[in-house]
């Protein structure tokens, strides 16, 4: 098949905070993505997918308009642009940037403002102004909205009434001395689809194989394997220790007194567990990461 021919899938990788956990995720899934500090158009090492590097702010859009097949891009910039675009998948992880952000609005601590009713007829400075109208329109309060460069925070009380910006620990709000009115959207990121792609056959299977191995990724992102060596006569007590619902695998051993026994659980649980499970008569007992859990 030629280069001009072939069946090809363009996806939208976000540039700037996103992209260095979408990079890790892609090869998480399987995928070796490498992006140069240079080049818009990041290699992976999969013939049937052409990789463009795009900021989420524009990415909805770009899909929208069927420029790019799918993407990921936070619902925030969906909603922004108004884009028409299918959610496939909120990729939610807990990863840098790939958990949830807020939008806020806020005012400066001493403003008389305590809630969206009082801003009728101010001003808000905002980089979303898209998603400021829409909670406005909400809210029945008409507002000048206006875009922000950077720097929102700083605006209130001289420049803006209120600001919307995003807020993930409140540090940047409490340093500048604003406090939140109001939570205007609670943003993640997602899997996005132009309609004319998925009503490919081709594209949409191969969206649908993306997919697959992202959530198997990011599933897997909190998880370890546990084997370990069990006496039969210790295996009920050994199943009791388990973690509701666990569902482990148990095989015979050549020594017809033990079990191998293999469970997927939790990280965070695993240094209370392992002691309770040698405590309970566990041997051998081995943690392995895992890449993916599909199904």
């Amino acid at each position: 098949m030629s280069e001009t021919t072939r069946k090809v899938l363009r996806i939208g990788i976000p540039k700037g905070s996103l992209q260095e956990t979408t990079q890790s995720l892609f090869v998480r899934a399987g995928y070796n993505l490498r992006i140069s500090g240079r080049s818009y158009y990041p290699d992976i090492d999969d013939p049937e997918i052409q990789c463009i590097l795009i900021r989420p702010q524009e990415m909805a859009r770009y899909v929208g308009q069927g420029i790019i097949d799918c993407a990921i891009t936070g619902v925030d910039w969906i909603l922004e642009t108004g884009a028409d675009v299918v959610e496939l998948a909120n990729l939610k992880a807990p990863w840098p940037n790939y958990g949830t952000v807020r939008w806020v609005m806020a005012v400066k601590e001493d403003s008389p403002f305590q809630s969206v009713q009082d801003l009728q007829g101010k001003r808000i400075a905002t980089e979303a102004v898209g998603m400021t109208k829409h909670f406005l329109a909400q809210h029945g309060v008409e507002a000048t909205v206006e875009f922000s460069w950077g720097a929102t925070e700083v605006k209130p009380p001289i420049l803006a009434d209120a600001i919307v910006d995003v807020s993930e620990t409140g540090s940047s709000l409490r340093a500048n001395n604003l406090r939140i009115l109001h939570v205007v959207l609670e943003s993640t990121p997602r899997l996005i689809a132009n309609r004319p792609a998925l009503d490919d056959t081709w594209k949409h299977a191969k969206i649908d194989s993306l997919l697959l191995m992202l959530l198997g990724a990011i599933a897997a992102a909190t998880r370890v394997f546990l084997s370990m060596n069990v006496p039969r006569q210790s295996l009920d007590d050994i199943l009791a220790l388990l973690p509701a619902p666990a569902t482990p695998t148990i095989a015979s051993l050549a020594d017809p007194d033990w079990v191998d026994l293999g469970i997927v659980v939790e990280e965070k649980k695993v240094r209370a567990l392992i002691p309770s499970l040698y405590q309970a008569g566990a041997r051998g007992i081995i943690e392995l990461p895992i890449n993916k859990i599909v199904g």
